[in-house]
């Protein structure tokens, strides 16, 4: 039997045929579908192209681009002929491209813009193994490139290819075993440098019959967005899934287009991360601020029937009283359906959400507005979920329950410990790192810290290498009070400091649009963000705010003072990783002189 991604989309074609696989934007933005018979032909032109370029079984293809549907042909074209894909997040430094071009010895790399290609050309120039760079987007190639082509010559060669080609990678497809290599995904790393989990097919096999068995709601009518980058594995392992059920998958380009797209393609489910949902929170509750006092009141009653319905009725599996469910309907038709409308999500079916804590005050009124947002937790080396939100029966505040196959436990320190045939084989190349990553009887350690509850939800308090210890011997959880304050409107990033401090601090950058139009609302005049950053209202104002969102915490949990930042971190800087999570040692160093003045 061949694995279930070697063959997904050949499979997929006979069985859909013409019905859209998948849709693209041409370069002005306009999107077109792609049937499954034609996103099957361009798999197989595709993979008689490697062939000729001399990729061979067990052979790493790197793909270092933006999302686009040729990053979806190239993965199946590298499985067709038994080789791996290895996607690079296309915001990936010269530094870090070198690193994983090294470390894989890729002779092949699909790159999607300008200034990827440029950026691959100073790899190869250290890196000889690599031998041929692909260029997606038609652009003009170096007068002195004799090693590049553009996507549609690469797609020529395939369609000369001669029938002896055709055979060989039909050979090689038929060879095809699920112990076989499917994917290197690099974890971004928030410490030390990144490491490639190996995924096998096997583990996607398990993978996407899990996912089958547990969201049984996702069918072939429905239309998903691939909003995340294809190389974070759970955008990877999602758009996969929705593949293997029929469901159209369009590829969103650019992430900072979203709200564009999202009201284009209106998807009934689509993965993201919190973020993207508390950029929603915000602006609805900017929203209701705005309105009169009896819009005000009309909302809020709408939000507690959608409580009440939804949560204490529906989320349980009870049918609600005929006069809720009739109070609810009206509020759905009058409030709820114009929200989900102006966000572009009127179907919506589903939302799976994770890769980083979530506030459940926000999960809670999402649910109250009918968005059904189905948190989940994961790992690159679990090829994705471990837990999500069932369709009945979840608890606000956990992460989920385990899916089909997979097992979880607490070990020392707390530690979540996995097992399943989801997990990884092992990072490339680094014996030692594999053997660290596993206990001794073959549990996967996933660095997280948490517990189970008696109903199975498992609950995450903190990641193990965040947890830190005042200097009065308090432990802090900085992630759980970094997702409080993420609430706020005029917050967009947090850094929770106060490791063996007397107290805990934080470096905040603000939402810079936000704080102008409170500016503009009091008055305040000033030439510069660090002149307004340092006004005694805005400070107070903020301070007041924060003190509100903390409401709950320990008092050694609070934060005592803040330091607000003129410019957001970055990953240019070395202090987000390639998923946008903060390295906190990164950001100690680059801002030890804010930090020390915080504790003077």
């Amino acid at each position: 039997m061949l694995n279930i991604l070697t063959n997904l989309v050949a499979r997929q074609a006979e069985k859909f045929g013409s019905k859209a696989a998948l849709a693209g934007q041409d370069e002005e933005g306009r999107w077109f579908d792609i049937s499954w018979i034609d996103y099957s032909r361009q798999v197989s032109v595709a993979a008689c192209a490697l062939n000729i370029l001399g990729v061979k079984p067990g052979d790493n293809i790197a793909t270092f681009s933006a999302n686009r549907p040729e990053n979806l042909v190239s993965d199946f074209a590298c499985y067709l002929n038994r080789a791996v894909s290895v996607s690079i997040y296309a915001t990936s430094s010269l530094e870090q491209l070198i690193y994983i071009a090294n470390d894989t010895k890729c002779e092949v790399m699909f790159v999607g813009n300008t200034t990827q290609y440029h950026i691959a050309r100073e790899t190869q120039a250290v890196c000889h193994s690599l031998k041929t760079i692909v260029v997606i987007k038609p652009i003009k190639l170096d007068d002195d490139d004799t090693t590049s082509m553009l996507w549609s010559d690469f797609m020529k060669l395939g369609e000369d290819a001669g029938k002896e080609c055709a055979e060989e990678v039909e050979r090689r497809t038929a060879e095809a075993v699920p112990e076989d290599i499917a994917t290197l995904v690099y974890t971004s790393g928030t410490t030390g440098e990144p490491k490639g989990a190996i995924l096998t097919h096997a583990n996607y096999t398990a993978a996407l019959e899990s996912h089958h068995q547990r969201l049984t709601m996702v069918t072939p009518e429905d239309t998903s967005m691939a909003f995340l980058p294809l190389s974070h594995i759970f955008e990877k392992g999602w758009t996969y899934f929705c593949l293997s059920e029929g469901v159209k998958v369009s590829v969103n380009r650019d992430p900072r287009d979203i709200q564009q797209t999202i009201q284009q393609v209106r998807p009934t489910c689509m993965c993201s991360v919190p973020r993207f949902w508390e950029k929603v929170y915000t602006a609805v509750q900017e929203k209701i601020a705005g309105m009169s006092g009896l819009q005000r009141f009309m909302v809020g009653q709408a939000l507690k029937v959608g409580h009440r319905r939804n949560l204490d009725y529906a989320r349980l599996g009870k049918k609600a009283p005929w006069w809720l469910e009739t109070r609810y309907k009206f509020f759905d038709k009058k409030i709820f359906s114009l929200l989900r409308h102006v966000i572009g999500i009127d179907n919506g079916k589903m939302f799976p959400t994770a890769g980083a804590p979530v506030s459940s005050k926000i999960v809670e009124f999402l649910h109250s507005c009918g968005i059904n947002i189905v948190v989940g937790y994961g790992l690159s080396e679990t090829t994705a979920t471990v837990t999500c939100f069932p369709a009945v029966g979840f608890e606000i505040g956990s992460v989920g329950t385990p899916i089909p196959y997979v097992n979880i436990k607490i070990g020392d320190d707390n530690e979540v410990l996995v097992k399943s045939p989801m997990v990884m084989r092992g990072y490339y190349n680094k014996p030692e790192a594999t053997a660290q990553a596993f206990t001794a009887d073959g549990w996967f350690r996933t660095g997280d810290a948490g517990y189970i509850d008696e109903n199975g939800a498992l609950y995450l308090t903190d990641r193990l290498k965040d947890l830190f210890k005042t200097s009065n011997g308090k432990y802090i959880a900085p992630q759980a009070i970094e997702t409080r304050l993420g609430e706020d409107k005029y917050i967009e990033q947090v850094a929770v400091i106060g490791d063996r401090r007397k107290f805990v601090t934080a470096l905040i950058v603000p939402d810079y649009n936000a704080l102008k139009d409170f500016a503009a609302q009091q008055k305040i005049s000033y030439k510069s963000m660090e002149e307004l950053l340092a006004n005694e209202r805005v400070k107070t104002m903020l301070a007041e705010r924060m003190e509100k969102l903390q409401d709950g915490l320990a008092s050694f949990e609070k934060i005592k003072r803040f330091t607000l930042l003129p410019h957001p971190f970055s990953m240019e800087t070395g202090e987000l990783t390639n998923t946008l999570k903060i390295r906190r040692a990164v950001i100690n160093r680059n801002f030890a002189r804010e930090i020390e003045a915080m504790y003077q």
